[in-house]
């Protein structure tokens, strides 16, 4: 009698603690609304076999989130891409019969997604930017004080081409009109009529949640992270631009800030944040898949 019982209990307590860990793996991250991806300056939803969220929607999936990777122009106004957003956000809700999504940018995704929130509120439950330029990059402001007219060119051929590359050629591309969203003083103006999530203070936090939206942000502060890594070197010279001031290669910190600031300093770079370049990353800092897997997990302990 006393062995059965002992046999009894020992599988009782083996069941309780198998069960939540495979809870856990299986729903980890799913969430309430869909999760949609909006890629940053040049940037693509895949070119060839490279995802430009390297891995990221896979490893979002498997726990349970269901996952869009837009597509808006490699180059051109925040506004511009922002309508392009919005016009597939409708899609992905009536696909899905979703009635709101949690949209995450990276870089000018950022923005990108804060114009969707701010003009359609009843369609978002929460913006994540991602090392999103919400107060300006000092490498646009240089850029738009010294590129001459062939070099907008070559930005827009070289927008052109990787919507070409990846299947999206029809995407009217303007590489001057996305430097001037993302400089200092275009960002400001951006604010003035987009503010929803943006601190008031230099470096401090935005508003946590407006008009129903949540607002949340993160971003890497190490513009050099693997030496096997072929783009650290070329973020390690151009974040020589920011004067000593902390960024990731591309953005500073403090620009970076919008609603709920997560982290503003882990060991990555501008590439690193959406695990390029191909999953050479910084072995000594939490994984960036991770990073995003964590954040589905909070918007699904919000009920987002």
């Amino acid at each position: 009698m006393k062995t059965r019982f002992w046999q009894l209990l020992s599988t009782l307590l083996l069941a309780l603690a198998l069960l939540p860990a495979s809870a856990g793996a299986a729903g980890y991250t799913q969430t309430k609304y869909p999760i949609v991806l909006v890629h940053g300056l040049f940037g693509f939803d895949k070119l060839g076999p490279v995802d430009y969220f390297y891995g990221i929607p896979t490893a979002l999936r498997s726990g349970g989130a269901q996952v869009y990777v837009t597509t808006v122009s490699a180059a051109n106004s925040t506004e511009v891409r922002g309508e392009q957003l919005l016009s597939q956000v409708r899609q992905i809700l009536a696909a899905t019969g979703a009635s709101k999504v949690n949209l995450i940018g990276h870089s000018h995704g950022g923005p990108t997604a804060r114009y969707v929130a701010s003009v359609r509120p009843d369609l978002v439950a929460s913006v994540t930017s991602v090392a999103g330029v919400n107060k300006g990059s000092t490498v646009a402001d240089i850029l738009v004080g010294a590129i001459p007219n062939t070099s907008g060119a070559l930005g827009n051929a070289l927008a052109s081409l990787i919507g070409i590359l990846s299947g999206n050629k029809g995407l009217p591309q303007n590489a001057g009109a996305s430097l001037a969203s993302l400089s200092t003083a275009g960002s400001l103006a951006f604010n003035r009529r987009h503010p929803q999530g943006i601190p008031t203070t230099a470096c401090g936090e935005g508003a946590y949640q407006v008009q129903g939206v949540y607002y949340f942000s993160w971003s890497g502060a190490q513009p050099y992270t693997n030496v096997l890594d072929v783009g650290d070197p070329l973020l390690a010279a151009i974040s020589l631009a920011f004067g000593g001031v902390r960024n990731d290669g591309l953005v500073s910190s403090c620009s970076s800030h919008l609603g709920k600031v997560i982290r503003d300093d882990y060991a990555m770079n501008h590439l690193d944040e959406v695990n390029q370049f191909v999953g050479i990353v910084n072995l000594f800092e939490t994984n960036p898949v991770t990073v995003f897997r964590q954040q589905a997990n909070r918007l699904q302990g919000l009920g987002l």
